[in-house]
């Protein structure tokens, strides 16, 4: 393999292009990205950046060491490949011709329909989305945010540390249920109303309402003024985040051949039915081996760890590897309390209070699935949750 080319210039097309460098490949390389920035940290757009505590400059994810001798094609986005031989046609009509393909497109923030364009709408994936929503949270201003998962609950989070009235509305009974489960979720729930949030779970959003067209300017969409929930209420707002999950930016492989679903369908190592392309990151459906099923892992520790698997799996022609998956572990930063969360969980799986209690909303959980530990909650726990995750990446898959 004398060429590799990368689709996708964050955090798992970097740690792409670290791990075959480490893996001994010294062949051309070439990173593609959509967005003129160099690799940045996503994680601190709802957090630390959003609130101005730190710069664009540091949120840089290379570092002084790099030196992946790579030809980075920023600003201009993949439209094509041709998977059977690895070529790739951008969206400014350049060919690359590469031997194996990485492919780590990530994910788009899911908007509202029909609000695309209208002011005070925002979602937040990109340093230029971050940018746009920190200029509209004015103190006194009042917030929506739609969906409480990890976005829509650090937003709302910031929101409040910068003074603006926030309410939050799920559609779910508690929020990050899908995540943690009801009863932990309600846990989760305390940490908005101590700290003056608004919360309102079980209801849909019917849609957002705008400025009345006679007062909208040429060509514009207007600007928000409030948000109609499915129950009748109406909720006013100055501003609305959109955080309702992430769509895999994989229409560009249309026609490739590839398997597609929710995200590229892979294998347990990122490997397609293409042995020269693997895909990473956010837009990667991996195989789960003990519950036989695809599904995309959109976390930090994700992006970082699981590239170098696929790079394996590139470098040996698509061969399978006899390697362990770490389990899915995510973090989230709200309202001064750290949430950290590792493997998969289900509704009836058995849940025990390992340590500390709900209402302190301090606390060592466990899941269990036939008495086998299968997912691991710390709110505020970090070293007892360090343990019990190493424990869970000792523990065999229950299925």
């Amino acid at each position: 393999m004398k060429h590799v080319a990368i689709v996708g210039a964050s955090l798992a097309g970097l740690s792409a292009a670290r791990a075959l460098r480490a893996q001994g490949f010294d062949g051309q390389l070439t990173v593609v990205g959509d967005e003129a920035q160099r690799p940045y940290d996503r994680p601190p757009l709802s957090k630390e950046f959003l609130c101005g505590n730190v710069s664009e400059a540091d949120l840089a994810l290379e570092s002084d060491d790099d030196d992946l001798q790579a030809d980075w094609r920023l600003g201009v986005a993949a439209a094509k490949l041709d998977s059977r031989c690895g070529a790739i046609e951008l969206a400014d009509g350049t060919r690359i011709d590469a031997d194996g393909v990485v492919i780590a497109t990530g994910s788009r923030a899911r908007r509202w329909p029909g609000c695309e364009d209208m002011a005070g709408v925002h979602v937040i994936r990109t340093i230029a989305d971050a940018v746009a929503l920190r200029e509209d949270l004015v103190p006194g201003a009042a917030l929506v945010v739609i969906g409480a998962g990890f976005i829509g609950a650090e937003v709302a989070s910031t929101a409040r540390k910068l003074g603006l009235d926030v309410t939050v509305v799920e559609a779910a009974p508690t929020p990050l249920q899908t995540q943690l489960g009801g009863w932990l979720g309600g846990v989760v729930a305390g940490a908005h109303a101590a700290n003056g949030t608004r919360l309102i779970c079980g209801v849909g959003v019917a849609g957002l309402v705008g400025e009345k067209r006679a007062l909208r300017a040429p060509g514009s969409a207007g600007r928000v003024t409030g948000v109609d929930l499915a129950d009748g209420r109406h909720l006013p707002a100055d501003v609305v985040v959109v955080g309702i999950g992430g769509v895999p930016n994989i229409d560009w492989l249309r026609g490739s051949g590839l398997e597609l679903g929710n995200g590229v369908l892979c294998g347990a190592n990122g490997q397609t039915a293409m042995p020269n392309v693997v895909a990473v990151g956010d837009c990667a459906a991996w195989l789960d081996t003990a519950a036989n099923a695809r599904h995309r892992v959109e976390h930090w520790t994700g992006a970082l760890e699981r590239p170098a698997l696929a790079v394996a799996s590139l470098l040996a022609g698509g061969a399978h590897q006899e390697t362990t998956v770490k389990p899915p572990y995510f973090w989230s930063d709200q309202y001064g309390s750290r949430i950290q969360f590792a493997g998969l969980a289900r509704p009836d799986d058995e849940i025990t209070i390992e340590e500390g209690n709900c209402e302190d909303r301090c606390l060592l959980a466990t899941y269990r699935r036939d008495g086998r530990l299968v997912a691991v909650l710390g709110i505020d726990q970090p070293r007892l949750f360090t343990r019990w995750r190493r424990q869970l990446m000792t523990t065999p898959a229950a299925v």
